[in-house]
């Protein structure tokens, strides 16, 4: 493999920032069809693949999705771009027969079980929404994720039959970084892990 050019890491790590203020430049319906293609080669155990995207654009459906909203969340919610709801299919292991062919009965350990079907959901969905900002940030988008709403408004707006649950949000756009705080600080290697 071709390694990296630090420019890169910057991109996507080092100088990328959450951002709460987008230009006003359109994020167009086959730059998210490119961020899927993009996001879905990510990792999942057995391939489950259990997230699901509901990319929030028109004004009619910002306005179905701002009384879910945290008060501080809705102004740059309401002017982003784009909204992401990065949700997870419940069922997800329906798809395993398809997705996972070297255990064709693999969906039989989630379909009885549905604390290992819950736990295995929202633990690969938020995988797969980490991969979603990487994916953004590598195709030159700017990212603001965010948890501030209320589940079960959002859920009962959008996913009202039950099978998707909400896991958290992106507002994606090309970034206007007056809007960003001053950059945190991050924990030092030997707070965070030790090698074993």
């Amino acid at each position: 493999m071709t390694p990296i050019t630090p420019e890169v890491f910057d991109q996507v790590f080092r100088t990328a920032r959450t951002f709460n203020a987008f230009s006003g430049k359109e994020v167009s319906d086959a730059l998210l069809r490119e961020l899927y293609a993009l996001l879905r080669w990510g990792p999942t155990s057995m391939n489950c693949q259990p997230a699901r995207y509901v990319f929030v654009k028109s004004d009619a459906a910002k306005d179905r999705l701002a009384p879910a909203l945290s008060a501080g969340n809705v102004a740059k919610t309401m002017a982003a771009p784009v909204t992401v709801i990065v949700a997870m299919d419940t069922r997800f292991y329906e798809h395993l027969p398809t997705q996972f062919p070297a255990n064709p009965k693999a969906d039989a350990l989630f379909a009885g079980n549905a604390a290992l079907a819950e736990s295995t959901a929202f633990r690969n969905g938020t995988l797969q929404g980490a991969y979603l900002i990487v994916a953004a940030r590598l195709l030159g988008l700017d990212c603001g994720p965010m948890s501030g709403f209320n589940a079960d408004k959002l859920n009962a707006e959008f996913f009202p039959d039950g099978r998707y649950k909400a896991n958290f949000l992106v507002n994606l756009g090309y970034g206007d970084p007056h809007g960003n705080y001053p950059r945190g600080p991050r924990l030092d290697f030997d707070r965070v892990a030790q090698i074993v």
